[in-house]
């Protein structure tokens, strides 16, 4: 049972051609066949059928079906939910279970969407490969020996290997973007504030956002209509109207659109491949009557450099709250207080997580704050100003999302450094708080997926999700893979 995406399946259901207990019954069986994957964290099997009998009972007796009716959609694990396990795929949130929804769950809700599960992911968020899970890695979908990209690598897997229409991500430096590029689908992460942050565990508070992971614009527009907006509880939340992006997308015009094209997205040591593909893409939207720009930004590698002072200093004070004395795991070997903190913190967190809580204690330490931290911060402002100065002569910032293809699992575990450069080419995007979306645009020599990476000025998420809608009718029409 396959769709084209949620209108072909939503038609379906209104027709009574399917029923929601049918089509969630097809996914999760999908989704035992998959179970060695390691893609879930947790399958909703009970609730998700008792959902879906619900929904079916409203569809009889003639009640105003919500947006999302019978949605199949997948949560990652650092995303609140009442009553389901939340565990950031972390030893030290073992059997942890949710005592409150998150804003983005009782919105979808209440548009009759139905959760699946919870996916995979690298723990508390921290990664560029789905590796640094305590549950173990997934597999890439086109090449099980290689990574899906990470943090939100099972949510697109999940959505990949067509176990959920949808699935919710978060992205922080890239963990939508990167690997719904290298899984072959649509990763969408928002202006900052667009989407409330209430219900998401926190890694780095100014940089933290939920995204989506579709199959296709549409499905990704729809969804963002449902959970962006204002949220009471959620301070860093925008006032900014929620436009009617599904609209937006379909008044887009390529004539004249100003496509920006960095030098610096297309360095030498650019896999030659990746470049290919990208510029080939680029080319498709040169023909439909877009014009190509060269434009000049700040080299990626400075944002990189402030991306991991500024994020692993939020960590350590975010995660400060893991210390085995309310919640979560905590050490049987301890006899002092001080034993207790130190030793469920060093056996509960993995080595990904303690190195980051590590070196943000280091930057924000009295001696190196003005050095590091503070310098951070100025060259973060730096971005913001070129990156708005740019969107004033352009319509959208395109490159590549990914530096290189989907990379073996295992082989950047021990170069940390080479796994952070991973994330190059969508950093900036996180730095300066602007939209922006991944989406597949072709194979590389290997068969393996390649993704366009494009950027559009704040709250311009319609406009930016138009074109890449018009990337992926150019690159992969309806129906090829």
């Amino acid at each position: 049972m396959q769709f084209r995406g949620y209108q072909d399946l939503r038609s379906r259901l209104v027709s009574r051609e399917l029923t929601c207990e049918q089509v969630i019954g097809s996914y999760l069986q999908r989704i035992d066949t998959h179970r060695d994957d390691n893609i879930f964290t947790a399958v909703f099997h009970e609730k998700a059928l008792e959902r879906a009998r619900e929904l079916d009972g409203k569809l009889q007796r003639g009640e105003a079906l919500g947006r999302l009716f019978g949605m199949p959609i997948a949560i990652k694990d650092n995303i609140a939910m009442n009553g389901a396990p939340l565990s950031c795929a972390s030893k030290i949130l073992a059997g942890y279970e949710s005592v409150y929804d998150a804003t983005v769950i009782i919105r979808m809700e209440a548009e009759d969407a139905i959760f699946v599960g919870r996916t995979n992911m690298d723990e508390f968020a921290m990664g560029s490969s789905n590796e640094n899970s305590a549950i173990g890695p997934v597999p890439n979908p086109f090449d099980k020996t290689r990574v899906p990209g990470g943090s939100s690598g099972g949510s697109a897997a999940a959505v990949a290997n067509d176990l959920a229409l949808v699935a919710l991500g978060s992205d922080t430096g890239g963990s939508v973007r990167q690997p719904a590029g290298f899984c072959n689908i649509v990763g969408l992460k928002p202006t900052y504030g667009r989407i409330s942050r209430y219900g998401l565990v926190a890694f780095a508070s100014s940089f933290d956002q939920i995204g989506l992971l579709a199959g296709n614009c549409d499905d990704a527009a729809l969804v963002l209509g449902v959970i962006a907006g204002l949220d009471e509880r959620d301070a860093t939340s925008s006032h900014h109207d929620v436009t009617d992006y599904e609209a937006s997308m379909d008044h887009l015009s390529l004539e004249g659109l100003r496509i920006g094209v960095p030098s610096a997205f297309f360095p030498e040591s650019l896999n030659a491949d990746v470049a290919g593909v990208v510029r080939a893409g680029l080319k498709k939207l040169e023909d439909a009557g877009a014009v190509l720009v060269e434009i000049d930004l700040p080299e990626s590698d400075y944002a990189i450099a402030a991306y991991y002072i500024l994020v692993t200093a939020e960590a350590s004070s975010n995660l400060a709250r893991f210390d085995g004395a309310r919640y979560g795991y905590r050490s049987p070997d301890s006899n002092t207080l001080s034993d207790m903190y130190v030793n469920s913190r060093t056996e509960g967190f993995g080595d990904e997580v303690k190195r980051r809580i590590m070196l943000g204690t280091y930057v924000l330490s009295a001696g190196y704050y003005d050095t590091y931290y503070k310098k951070a911060q100025q060259v973060r402002r730096v971005f913001q100003d070129r990156y708005r100065e740019a969107l004033e002569k352009v319509d959208v910032i395109a490159g590549p999302t990914s530096p290189f293809p989907p990379f073996g699992i295992g082989d950047k575990m021990d170069n940390p450094l080479e796994m952070y450069l991973a994330d190059v080419f969508t950093v900036p995007a996180s730095i300066v708080g602007m939209p922006a979306v991944s989406v597949p645009v072709g194979f590389d020599s290997l068969g393996l997926p390649v993704g366009i990476h494009l950027i559009c000025n704040f709250f311009e998420e319609g406009k930016m999700l138009g074109i890449a809608r018009s990337l992926q009718n150019f690159c992969q029409p309806v129906g090829s893979n």
